[in-house]
């Protein structure tokens, strides 16, 4: 135990490795998670070895998971931030109106105190920002001596340490496990379903899986039907579907120009899409095994589209565009936007920030490259454009602004969300800046949130039985019920009322809650970043409007 006090680094890996190993666990259908899993381990072990971890070591963890978290939402955040988006903020107003209407009748059921009450609202609500508000409030309330002002802001910590750790297991579970139960769906399926139907395709793929039959292909045909005519007319005849890559005749291998005519028992090489090359060969002749020399290698480029004018395009409305496409047989084989690949069918809608797999001859790929866009270069972090991104986050969130006589700001976490979210989106317009590769972003969002939740279960395991004791169930029952009630209250508004798809409602009612390990456990359990769609709307409205709530309260019940 000594060990574990002497160095906490020790107690914080520890928390990390038997944590993720409990959620590994499955209660029946739920499986807690390894967030869920590193906060009850870290609280155990705080208690049992009263592990110190510096309050820095903290923010700066959350600094990390947050910023990540808005740079990989930033793009699909902006680009849902339309008519259709106001749906979401209706379920803020039941969160906010829920919270306030239950902490302020639990106050006048228990006879609570303002801190105790506002403690509970700060802890339930699963937002920490609100423990300072009220606690600035309280310090400002007139009519009571400095000692009672103390005694009531320390009540806000201590009743906001306990109601945090129940709310914050709750709205877990409850959106992870449950939701998708009372939904009557499996999440990992219908939120694999709802991206396919939004990217307008179908039969999506896993990560694991690969084409059986790869859209772009190259085939030999054996000259029988199409002596006399030229390479041009071939391809002209086909729409400049396929393109002639090489003729072989006799022992020579000769230049497919456009006027070169093709005599019987020419081999030639087609390359197009599966079909296409399958209509050709009628037109040519029978298909023949590979033949030596027959070949041309084809190079294949990941290319972000930056040109303007590609906004709102189908992939077959670009290539239309561009007659580069059929002149120098160059393919769309893949579109990635953000970490999620899109089928490149003709009608697949293109937007500014996309990624195009081009598959072709080395130069008519370049040319294309100069014209729609720039090389993507995502191999290696650019810690420069990390860096400034998260100290501007930092900067942004120590503004302060008054409402009244209330100081607000947004806080280090609050202040890296909004800058992730921009550097993430302005990254997705032009990427040959700020590279930033899923797998480090996915890295950095999860180790900073799991160091995070063990801080936060470290400190706070000392002081939860003690608050138990002295509070009784009242506190687990208001964490649990102020997360139930206005959960439950969206889940029924949200599906009724306001039409929301299911995967995107409850990653909307996680985003309500100002709750990362809640959407951490939903998009792990979805196998899926579709639930985000829905989070990053409410949780960025909610971080604004959920630390008022604790002036409000203090006004009220210091009045």
């Amino acid at each position: 135990m000594g060990v574990l006090r002497d160095h906490p680094e020790l107690a914080l890996f520890l928390c990390l490795a038997l944590g993720y190993l409990v959620g590994k666990v499955r209660i029946g259908p739920i499986v807690l998670g390894g967030i869920c899993g590193t906060l009850i381990v870290s609280l155990l072990l705080g208690a049992w070895a009263e592990v110190t971890v510096a309050d820095d070591v903290k923010t700066i963890f959350f600094a990390l998971f947050i910023f990540a978290l808005g740079y990989m939402a930033g793009p699909q955040f902006f680009a849902n931030l339309n008519r259709k988006s106001l749906r979401f903020f209706a379920l803020c107003g039941i969160e906010l109106v829920s919270v306030l209407a239950i902490a302020f009748g639990l106050a006048k059921a228990f006879d609570l105190d303002v801190g105790t009450a506002s403690g509970i609202l700060a802890g339930a609500a699963t937002e920490s920002a609100v423990v300072g508000t009220a606690t600035e409030s309280i310090g400002k309330l007139s009519g009571i001596s400095q000692a009672q002002i103390s005694e009531y802001q320390g009540h806000v910590a201590t009743a906001y340490t306990v109601c945090y750790l129940f709310g914050l297991i709750t709205i877990v579970i409850y959106t992870s496990q449950i939701m998708p139960m009372l939904l009557r769906i499996n999440l990992r399926d219908a939120s694999r379903e709802l991206w396919e139907k939004m990217r307008g395709g179908g039969g999506g793929l896993e990560d694991d899986e690969r084409e059986a039959l790869p859209s772009t292909v190259g085939r030999t045909f054996l000259v029988t039907e199409a002596d006399g005519r030229t390479v041009g007319d071939l391809e002209s005849e086909l729409d400049g579907r396929i393109t002639v890559e090489a003729v072989k005749r006799g022992s020579k291998l000769l230049t497919p120009s456009p006027g070169l005519a093709l005599t019987l028992s020419d081999l030639v090489l087609m390359v197009g899409r599966r079909a296409n090359v399958i209509e050709a060969g009628r037109l040519v002749g029978p298909e023949t095994p590979g033949i030596p020399g027959v070949d041309t290698p084809l190079a294949t480029s990941q290319v972000a589209v930056t040109e303007k004018e590609t906004e709102g395009r189908t992939v077959d409305q670009l290539q239309q565009a561009h007659p580069e496409f059929s002149k120098d047989g160059v393919y769309v084989t893949d579109v990635l936007r953000g970490d999620q690949h899109l089928p490149a069918a003709g009608d697949t809608t293109l937007h500014r920030g996309d990624v195009l797999t081009l598959v072709g001859a080395r130069s008519g790929l370049n040319k294309l490259v100069e014209r729609i866009g720039a090389v993507v270069k995502n191999d290696t972090t650019d810690f420069v454009y990390l860096g400034l991104g998260i100290a501007a986050g930092t900067l942004l969130g120590q503004v302060v602004v008054e409402f009244g006589d209330v100081p607000m700001s947004l806080g280090t976490g609050g202040g890296c969300l909004i800058s992730g979210l921009l550097f993430g989106w302005f990254r997705s317009r032009r990427q040959t800046f700020g590279a930033f590769p899923p797998q480090a972003a996915s890295t950095i969002k999860d180790m900073g949130l799991a160091v995070f939740i063990a801080c936060t279960g470290l400190v706070s395991g000392p002081q939860a039985w003690p608050l138990l004791k002295e509070y009784g169930a009242l506190l687990p029952f208001a964490g649990i019920a102020m997360v139930l009630v206005p959960a439950t209250l969206s889940l029924i508004i949200g599906r009724k009322l306001l039409k929301i798809e299911k995967p995107l409602l409850i990653g909307a009612i996680a985003g309500q809650q100002c709750s990362t390990p809640a959407i951490t456990s939903v998009t792990q359990t979805a196998q899926s970043s579709v639930p985000m769609l829905g989070y990053t709307i409410t949780y960025a409205l909610s971080n604004f409007l959920l630390p008022l709530t604790g002036p409000v309260l203090v006004g009220v019940l210091g009045a």
